[in-house]
C-alpha cells in the first residue's frame, strides 16, 4: 500500500524542450496581468489613498505600505521551498499558481473596500491587515511564476525570448492598470471610486491567473530533482552563491528606484505638472515606449551580451531621470521625452535580470543535483518585494521632509519645499538607485558561482 502511494506521488519528468510553443509562451505571459497589476496599482495609488482619502500622515502611510512587504521577505523563501516540494511530490506548481492568484484577486478588492470604521487609526489598520494577507497570497503565486522559466526550457536564448514576451505582457498590464486604475478611481470619485477600482483590478488579476494556469497545462516541468534536505543547506547555498546574490541585490535596489518613481507619479501630476489628469499620460508616455522597445532588448543582448545590455538599460534610465529633474522649468513636451526615454530603459531593466536568473538556477541545480528554482525564486521575489515596498515608504519620508500636508480630499495647497521634494523623489532619486547597481554588474554575475 505504501509502495503504491509512493509510486503515485513520484512524478515522471517531461523532457525539457529547446523551444517553447506559442500556447505555452503566451499562456505563461498572462501571469504578468497578476504581477503587473498587483505591483503597479498599490505602488501608484495606495499611498495617495491613505494620505488623501483616509488622512493618514505621509510617514505613517509609508510604514503601512511597508509592513506587509517586510513580511513577504520572510515568507517568500518559505513559499519557494513549499513550491519545490509540491513540484517534487506532484510534478506541478499549478496549485500554487491557481489558488495564489485567486487569493490575490479577492483580497486586492478588499484593500480598497474601505468599510468605514469612523476612525483613521482603525481604517488604516484594516488596510494594513488586508494588504498583509494579500501580499502573502501574491507570494504563493509569484514565487512559482518566477521559477517556471528555468523549467520550461534549457535554452538560454529561448529563456530570454520567453522573458521578453513576459515583459511585453507586463508592460501592457502596467499600462492598463497604471492608466486605467487612476481613471476609474478619479472618474467615480472619492472612496467609492477606490472601491470600484479595486473590484475592476481584482477581476483583471483573476483573469490573468486563470489564463496563465490553463496556458502552462501540460508544459514541461524540467528534470525533476529532489528538494534540498533542510534550511541549513539552503542558507549555505545562498551564502556561497555569489553571482545570484549580486544579481538579487542589483534587482532589489532597482526595484526600490522604480517603486519610488511609481509612488511619486500621482503627486508629480498634481503638483509638478499641475493637473491630476496628467497621471494617465505619464503612464502612457512611460509604458508605451517600454512596450515598443521590449523586443529590441533581447536582440541587443544577443549581439552585445546580456550583461552589456543590462548596463545600457541602467544608463538610459539614469540619464532620463536626471533630465526630469528640470520638469518645473522645462516645457511639458520636453519632460515627456525624458519620461519616454525612462520607459525605454525600464524595459531593459526588466528583461535582462529575469533572463539571467534562470541560467544561474540551472547551473546551480546541475552542480548540486537538487531542485533550486522555487527557493531561488522565493529569495528573488522576497528581495524584489522589499524593494517595491520600500519605495512608497521612502517617498513618504521624502514627503514628510518636504513638509507635505495630508488631507481627506487632496485639495490642500502645498508649500514650495513639498513640491521640490516631490520632484526630486520622482526623478533624481529613482535614477540614482537604478545606477547604484552598475558596479555590481561584473562578468561573474553570468557565471554559476
Amino acid at each position: 500500500m505504501r509502495e503504491g502511494q509512493r509510486a503515485r506521488r513520484s512524478p515522471v519528468a517531461v523532457p525539457v524542450q529547446k523551444r517553447i510553443g506559442p500556447r505555452v509562451r503566451i499562456g505563461y505571459s498572462f501571469g504578468s496581468l497578476v504581477t503587473g497589476s498587483f505591483t503597479t496599482v498599490p505602488g501608484l495609488l495606495l499611498l495617495p489613498y491613505l494620505t488623501d482619502a483616509l488622512a493618514v500622515p505621509g510617514s505613517v502611510a509609508g510604514a503601512i505600505v511597508l509592513v506587509p512587504k517586510v513580511w513577504d521577505v520572510v515568507f517568500n523563501p518559505i513559499a519557494g521551498r513549499l513550491s519545490d516540494a509540491s513540484l517534487v511530490r506532484h510534478g506541478s506548481r499549478r496549485p500554487f499558481l491557481l489558488w495564489g492568484g485567486i487569493g490575490v484577486a479577492v483580497l486586492f478588492a478588499g484593500i480598497f473596500a474601505h468599510p468605514g470604521f469612523g476612525s483613521t487609526a482603525l481604517d488604516a489598520g484594516y488596510v494594513m491587515v488586508v494588504y498583509l494577507v494579500c501580499a502573502t497570497a501574491f507570494g504563493l503565486f509569484q514565487v512559482p511564476f518566477n521559477a517556471l522559466p528555468a523549467e520550461l526550457t534549457d535554452s538560454r536564448g529561448e529563456r530570454t525570448r520567453l522573458t521578453s514576451w513576459r515583459m511585453g505582457f507586463l508592460a501592457v498590464a502596467v499600462l492598463l492598470s497604471g492608466a486605467g486604475a487612476p481613471a476609474v478611481a478619479n472618474g467615480v470619485g472619492g472612496v467609492t471610486g477606490y472601491r470600484v477600482m479595486g473590484l475592476v483590478v481584482g477581476l483583471v488579476i483573476l483573469l490573468g491567473a486563470v489564463l496563465m494556469v490553463l496556458g502552462v497545462r501540460g508544459a514541461p516541468v524540467g528534470r525533476l530533482r529532489p528538494g534540498a534536505r533542510g534550511w541549513r543547506e539552503l542558507v549555505t547555498t545562498m551564502r556561497r552563491w555569489r553571482s545570484f546574490r549580486r544579481l538579487v541585490l542589483v534587482y532589489s535596489v532597482q526595484a526600490l528606484g522604480l517603486a519610488t518613481l511609481l509612488a511619486g507619479v500621482n503627486y508629480a501630476s498634481r503638483y509638478v505638472f499641475g493637473d491630476p489628469a496628467v497621471q494617465t499620460w505619464l503612464f502612457v508616455g512611460f509604458v508605451l515606449p517600454a512596450l515598443l522597445t521590449m523586443p529590441l532588448w533581447p536582440r541587443l543582448g544577443e549581439r552585445w551580451g546580456k550583461l552589456w545590455g543590462f548596463r545600457a538599460a541602467c544608463i538610459t534610465f539614469g540619464v532620463a531621470s536626471t533630465g526630469l529633474c528640470a520638469a518645473l522649468v522645462l516645457p511639458v513636451a520636453v519632460s515627456f521625452v525624458f519620461v519616454g526615454l525612462a520607459g525605454v530603459g525600464y524595459a531593459g531593466i526588466q528583461v535582462f535580470p529575469l533572463a539571467i536568473m534562470p541560467d544561474l538556477i540551472t547551473t546551480e541545480e546541475e552542480r548540486t543535483g537538487e531542485t533550486r528554482a522555487g527557493v531561488a525564486a522565493g529569495v528573488w521575489t522576497g528581495a524584489e518585494t522589499l524593494g517595491m515596498a520600500l519605495g512608497p515608504w521612502l517617498f513618504g519620508l521624502v514627503l514628510g521632509a518636504g513638509g507635505y500636508v495630508s488631507s481627506v480630499d487632496g485639495m490642500v495647497a502645498q508649500p514650495d519645499g513639498a513640491v521640490t521634494a516631490i520632484l526630486l523623489g520622482f526623478s533624481l532619486l529613482p535614477g540614482a538607485l537604478v545606477l547604484l547597481g552598475l558596479p555590481l554588474l561584473r562578468r561573474d554575475v553570468l557565471e554559476g558561482r
